[in-house]
């Protein structure tokens, strides 16, 4: 089936958790319900996700969230996984797939050039009346659930919009300033011709008697 997408009606569904118990889309009117669909138990990406939402638990609860896991593995499994990883939401069980079909999540998929059929990562956030609010498909783990608490964060639950790029400042005009006249080198004062000195006077001649 197709992939939901924001404003259609989100698949109802009643499915056993870790612990067995019978959880359903209808207990959660009046909450957003974050549900997120993963490949397999105690895989490295799966757990990385899984913990990543616990490590958000309780963020996500203030937001007004509730988080459901989904994979194809059973109840055991799930047991063993969340204990292992002490999660503190449900983990549900899909081994026939029946929910991931409904939320065109199962799939044809590739590894190392081998193609077949399995559960697409993927996280569908549910709101109160029931519509999806928003999907990621394809999800890259890193940084996922960072993004999915800013979007319940927001006062419609919608996703952030993205920031407006800030407009580049015209380079500022450089006015070159005008050229400074060096002050012209003084010339040195010119030496005053030496006063010619007065040729001293010849003694006079004493007169001789005759």
């Amino acid at each position: 089936m197709p992939m939901p997408q924001a404003g259609d009606k989100a698949p109802g569904f009643s499915l056993p958790d870790q612990s067995g118990a019978t959880v359903s889309l209808s207990q959660f009117k009046g909450r957003h319900v974050v549900l997120y669909f993963y490949p397999k138990d105690a895989t490295p990406g799966c757990t990385t996700e899984a913990c990543d939402f616990r490590d958000e638990h309780s963020a996500l609860v203030k937001a007004g969230a509730v988080v459901l896991g989904v994979s194809p593995d059973s109840v055991a499994s799930h047991q063993k996984f969340a204990t292992k990883q002490g999660l503190p939401f449900s983990l549900l069980a899909d081994p026939e797939h029946a929910l991931a079909d409904a939320y065109g999540v199962w799939g044809e998929k590739s590894l190392y050039g081998r193609k077949f059929m399995g559960l697409i990562r993927a996280t569908f956030l549910i709101g109160p009346e029931g519509k999806v609010v928003r999907v990621w498909p394809k999800v890259k783990v890193a940084g996922h659930v960072a993004e999915v608490l800013a979007t319940l964060q927001q006062p419609s639950g919608a996703a952030p919009a993205p920031k407006a790029p800030a407009a580049k400042k015209a380079p500022a005009t450089v006015t070159k300033p005008a050229a400074v006249k060096k002050p012209a080198a003084k010339k040195a004062p010119a030496k005053a011709p030496a006063a010619k000195k007065a040729p001293a006077k010849a003694p006079a001649r004493k007169g001789t008697r005759a």
